[in-house]
């Protein structure tokens, strides 16, 4: 017996999104279904990036539909990133999709790292990434990202960023003596990056991972103010100082109505790198405490490994340097969660908006 239209959508409503938990019904994933007798074409698009997942998805759909009666199933499976919504009275960034802040409440969680291993898990999952070293006292990013040299400029006015392992890079790094101090007082800091954010000319970027200076000061409070920023990450440890410190930070971005993606528990567990052995140091249950007062997410836990140390100084981050370990692949979770997180967020739709031009008749 031929299988029909409804009964294709019926068999699609029970095929699960293994990252989304929602099937691909329901979420509007499943696109341009058709039926000739026993043969279904159709698409899968994703919302985010999910290179490793697509062959996977791919064969969920295949398998149910071919057990419930069609001998042919050609499904295409693919991700397509767009704008989401930022603070109310900012807009999306021409050539950068949306804006991701990774921000602690305190120095020392690892954050820099964290941000760096984030951007390069999403570019591993297929997305166009910017990195924006945000931190003008302290910029790391040009060494984690083993990233020499200044940028070009081909009109005088703006510059190009830099590349390292297939991301975007922009810093104060790039541009100043690595041996001399910053001593700018917080005006000019806060016009700095945002001459570093807009001069740049990003290319075409799904995401722009922005690593926040530490605290919640002035300097961290006019940029969340005045970036259009799609989400924020609040990267912290276990332990109670830490986690006192991340909430003030996670609180600054809710007064100026950015939303939270989630919070990353870093350094969660040691690792011993003799015996392996593995130890909460720090404390335990720190995150998903937090997470739980705030009603929000624990979007994953990172160990404090010596190869994650190691890989940052050498300037080849773990998730480049091993791609198949099971640290990159925490991370890789950690970035499709962030990018559901997004894609769940409504739609910047201020480019398709007609515009309204008035005339004397």
């Amino acid at each position: 017996m031929a299988i029909d239209l409804e009964r294709v959508n019926a068999v699609l409503a029970g095929v699960i999104d293994p990252n989304t938990g929602v099937d691909l019904v329901k979420s509007r994933a499943a696109r341009n279904v058709r039926v000739d007798g026993d043969i279904v074409r159709l698409q899968v698009e994703l919302g985010y990036p999910a290179a490793s997942q697509i062959e996977p998805i791919r064969e969920r759909v295949v398998q149910a539909l071919r057990a419930a009666g069609a001998t042919e199933v050609h499904a295409e499976v693919y991700s397509k990133i767009v704008a989401h919504t930022v603070q109310r009275g900012l807009k999306v960034m021409p050539n950068v999709r949306n804006i991701i802040a990774i921000a602690s409440g305190k120095g020392g969680v690892g954050k820099s790292t964290v941000a760096a291993n984030l951007a390069l898990a999403l570019a591993a999952e297929g997305a166009r990434v910017g990195m924006l070293d945000a931190d003008i006292y302290g910029p790391s990013q040009p060494t984690m990202l083993g990233i020499v040299g200044q940028p070009s400029s081909k009109d005088g006015k703006t510059f190009d960023p830099l590349e390292g392992h297939g991301i975007q890079a922009s810093s104060i790094g790039f541009l100043i003596d690595p041996d001399q101090p910053m001593v700018w007082r917080g005006p000019m800091v806060t016009s700095a990056l945002q001459q570093l954010l807009s001069l740049t000319n990003w290319r075409d970027l799904d995401y722009l991972v922005i690593d926040m200076p530490p605290g919640t000061g002035d300097i961290q409070l006019t940029l969340a103010q005045q970036v259009p920023v799609t989400g924020a990450i609040i990267v912290t440890t276990p332990q109670d100082i830490a986690l006192l410190d991340a909430s003030k930070g996670l609180r600054m971005f809710e007064k100026v109505g950015v939303p939270i993606l989630g919070i990353i528990e870093n350094m969660a567990t040691h690792i011993c790198s003799q015996c392996g052995h593995e130890e909460h140091i720090f404390g335990s249950g720190g995150a998903a405490k937090m997470a739980r007062q705030f009603s929000v997410e624990v979007l994953g836990s990172l160990p404090l490994d010596i190869r994650i140390r190691e890989h940052s100084d050498r300037g080849t981050p773990t998730v480049v340097a091993d791609p198949d370990g099971d640290i990159a692949r925490a991370y890789k979770a950690i970035a499709r969660r962030v990018a559901i997180r997004i894609a769940e967020r409504a739609r910047d739709l201020s480019a398709k908006m007609p515009a309204i031009k008035v005339s004397n008749t």
